[in-house]
């Protein structure tokens, strides 16, 4: 294996690369058919690497799944983002506190490890990933000393998620200051600042081509336009966007729906005029506009960049949209609105005063440095040159080997399904909503077990809109205690178990059921909630939906024994008595409720409105 830290400290020394018209070498470009950002990321690597005399490989990730699992993780990606964006905010937001992939994850992951060396062409000196699966994947086999050539990753947004970072990977890969600072802090060992990579026909235009392209796509040609792009699926609120920024009065809508053409059919019904499907021409209707307005901050946002188009982001998509949002913001690129209200100023101060020029300045600034991942790529291939081919360091096939991929394959189709199924269609994700609504609280006391509250105790629990975690021992020990509970008009929640709250990969999937199944005998009802743990898979989530049950995740844990401190809002709180007295829940409410403003708790079941 070449030595890591000369890979990075010599790539600024590293001279501009000279084209050469012979075959200097085979770099391979891993990316993955998942949207449009991470292929064309790795179509301009392999663009730029190409006119520099490397032969280059393309391959799709998702073609190196077994038995088409490729497939159904981007379908079930699709369906999550346009059915229950806010389970995909979960999902996001549970695994973005995890500093590596689930024991579920890595097992799934594995199954490519193989195909993957396989599918390298023999001679590869360097193997650049844009998707963060395959650099997973392409990690561990540096590590294991199975790939004897460089592995790099390309970070392609301006936020970077946990399962980007991948241990033994020889070099990350940014394209600005915030995203390699935030690869180093979650223990990327080797990162380089290289700019972003974006087609050179993203450039700034003249005033004749911007008439020209006006012209061409049929639009107005002295208004304000407004530019709304919400991905090659178009998901999204997209037409939501389009009427508040039509009525604003600051610009006309022009909206691209990717290929979802039937959106762009029901906008043209609903009254907004310029509405396109799918667009080959970017550049052109970029020139033909005067600002965008993004929801998912990848590579649209890039390319708007280097045209010079100031941009803004409003209406995020979970997970990765908000991320990128809060990213573009901090580097000075592109400001994210949050309320409706300011939508109309933004845009008229983007579009034709100081803060569009700013913006425009940083913009084009960034992308000064573009040939930067290329030099980079470059220098790991030629650290690469005495490597042998990568196939050869395959692994032996061992029955138990491929017993065990099987068993992941179908553990991974399994998690996949129901996630993408069960989950897009029934789950209503509850404690999503504790991130996006910073001005109140939510209340969960899983009281003594073993004791029952008194009247005062219970009407304390009522006025803070607190709702009671009730396991399947407590439900059974004394259901006349739950019933009593309940018609106090407490909401019960579904603690499963009880603590940990964890429901496992493979095990305690039973918590679920047997904690509904007690609160229903106890009450005669099936209760609306489960609480969790911070480790939920789609698993979890399935089987919630499958109960009608929302998920309940708390972001501060406190025990009845514990001064609580300050606690901020925007939070689930949970409050664990244990096996203590009820003396104990009241003086820890008591504590509690001084922390926090009055009026600022809420019920469970006001948490679900959006």
């Amino acid at each position: 294996m070449a030595p890591r830290a000369s890979l990075l400290d010599t790539v600024s020394a590293v001279p501009a690369p000279r084209p050469a018209r012979e075959e200097r070498g085979r770099i391979t470009v891993i990316s993955a058919s998942v949207g449009a950002g991470h292929d064309g990321a790795a179509d301009q690597l392999a663009r730029r690497l190409l006119e520099q005399g490397w032969a280059v490989d393309r391959l799709d990730f998702l073609d190196l799944l077994p038995a088409r699992l490729g497939r159904l993780v981007s379908g079930a990606y699709h369906r999550l983002l346009t059915v229950a964006p806010w389970s995909y905010q979960r999902i996001y937001a549970s695994t973005d506190r995890a500093r590596r992939p689930g024991r579920l994850a890595r097992a799934f992951l594995r199954t490519a490890e193989r195909r993957t060396l396989r599918a390298l062409p023999a001679g590869t000196r360097a193997v650049v990933s844009t998707y963060p699966g395959a650099s997973q994947v392409l990690g561990r086999l540096r590590r294991t000393g199975r790939l004897a050539v460089p592995a790099l990753t390309y970070l392609t947004d301006l936020s970077v998620h946990p399962l980007w970072v991948a241990p033994g990977i020889d070099l990350h890969l940014a394209a600005h200051d915030i995203p390699a600072a935030q690869a180093r802090a979650l223990g990327a060992e080797h990162v380089a600042v290289c700019g972003p990579v974006v087609d050179p026909r993203f450039n700034p235009a003249t005033t004749q081509q911007r008439h020209e392209a006006r012209s061409r796509f049929g639009l107005p040609d002295r208004a304000t336009l407004a530019l709304l792009v919400a991905g090659s699926w178009g998901v999204g609120e997209v037409a939501r966007v389009a009427a508040e920024v039509r009525d604003s009065g600051a610009a006309v809508p022009v909206v691209v729906c990717g290929r979802n053409q039937a959106l762009a059919d029901r906008l043209r019904d609903q009254g907004i005029e310029h509405a396109f499907g799918w667009v080959s021409d970017m550049p052109g209707l970029m020139h033909a506009c005067d600002v965008l307005v993004q929801n998912a901050g990848g590579l649209t946002s890039l390319e708007a960049l280097a045209c010079g188009l100031p941009v803004a982001s409003y209406r995020c998509i979970p997970g990765h949209g908000q991320t990128n949002a809060a990213a573009l913001q901090q580097a000075g690129l592109a400001p994210w609105i949050r309320e409706p209200a300011r939508l109309g100023a933004v845009l008229r101060d983007l579009a034709g005063g100081p803060a569009g020029q700013r913006n425009r300045q940083a913009g084009l600034a960034l992308h000064q440095q573009a040939n930067g991942p290329t030099r980079a790529i470059e220098h790991a291939a030629a650290a690469g040159l005495a490597a042998a081919s990568p196939a050869a360091a395959s692994v032996s096939r061992r029955p138990r080997r491929k017993l065990a991929f099987t068993a992941a394959a179908l553990a991974a189709a399994t998690w996949l399904s129901t996630g993408g199924t069960e989950l897009a269609v029934a789950y209503g994700g509850f404690d999503t909503l504790s991130t996006s609504r910073a001005d109140r609280s939510f209340l969960v006391v899983h009281p003594p077990r073993g004791h029952r509250l008194d009247d005062a105790t219970i009407r304390d629990l009522v006025a803070a809109h607190a709702a009671v975690a009730i396991d399947a021992t407590q439900a059974a020990a004394d259901p006349a205690e739950i019933r009593h509970l309940a018609s106090a008009g407490l909401t019960l929640v579904n603690a499963g178990y009880g603590t940990p709250y964890a429901t496992g990969i493979l095990t305690r999937r039973g918590s679920l059921a047997a904690g509904a199944d007690a609160l229903h005998a106890a009450t005669g009802k099936v209760p609306g909630y489960f609480l969790s743990s911070t480790d939920v898979d789609a698993v979890d989530l399935a089987l919630a939906a499958y109960h009608r049950e929302h998920l309940v995740v708390p972001t501060t844990r406190l025990a009845c024994t514990t001064a609580p401190g300050s606690t901020a809002l925007g939070q689930v709180i949970l409050l664990e008595c244990g096996t203590g007295q009820p003396a104990a829940l009241d003086a820890a409410l008591r504590r509690l409720l001084h922390t926090l403003s009055p009026g600022t708790l809420t019920a469970l079941a006001q948490g679900k409105d959006r």
